[in-house]
Order: C-alpha cells, then structure tokens, then sequence
C-alpha cells in the first residue's frame, strides 16, 4: 500500500501488516527480518526505537535486532544520508557504546 503524495527525497511510502514504513526499501528491509526471525537467525527485532541525545533529542532508530548469534545490531535503512542525520547518528555514536549499521 502507497500514499498519494511525493516524499520530498523520492521514497514511497509503503505499509506491511499495517505498520507504515517511510520507503520501499524500509519495508523490504522489515520484511527481510520477518523471514529471518521465521528462519530462527533473528530471535526478535523492534522498530522506531527512540534514542536520547539530549533533553528534547530524539534519534529513532530504524530497528534494533537480536541475532541468534547474540549478535544485536543496530540499524537505519537509509536512501539518503541527510545532514541532519549525519549529525545526530555521531553524537548517538559518541553518547553511546554501539555504531548504527547503514542499509
């Protein structure tokens, strides 16, 4: 399922089991961990998890997955690196001890 209006960046809205995704490539990537998790690799993941920069500084991240491999991964799919991204995915990164995985 699409939305009728244009992302300002190309992407298009997409929806899968009624969670709304900002892209396409957003809602494969979900898509992607369910046959993952199916298989018994991705034990669970969660979505849109907010980050704390500082008071009033929010980051969401994409997904946080945990592997059975006791890998946990911490990831954003990403068409366009924007500035303002780029700034806040280095000041999580030196807030906190993980690196956020591009896709």
């Amino acid at each position: 399922m699409t939305w009728g209006f244009k992302h300002k960046y190309n992407a298009i809205p997409t929806a899968v089991d009624g969670y709304k995704f900002s892209s396409k490539k957003e809602a494969a990537y979900y898509q992607k961990l369910l046959l993952a998790q199916k298989s018994g690799d991705v034990l669970f993941f969660l979505m849109q998890v907010p980050v704390h920069i500082s008071p009033g500084v929010v980051y969401r991240l994409d997904f946080l997955e945990f592997w059975k491999s006791g890998e946990v991964r911490f990831t954003d799919v990403k068409g366009m690196a924007t500035p303002i991204y780029k700034i806040k995915k280095k000041l999580v990164e030196e807030k906190y001890p993980f690196k956020i995985t591009e896709v």
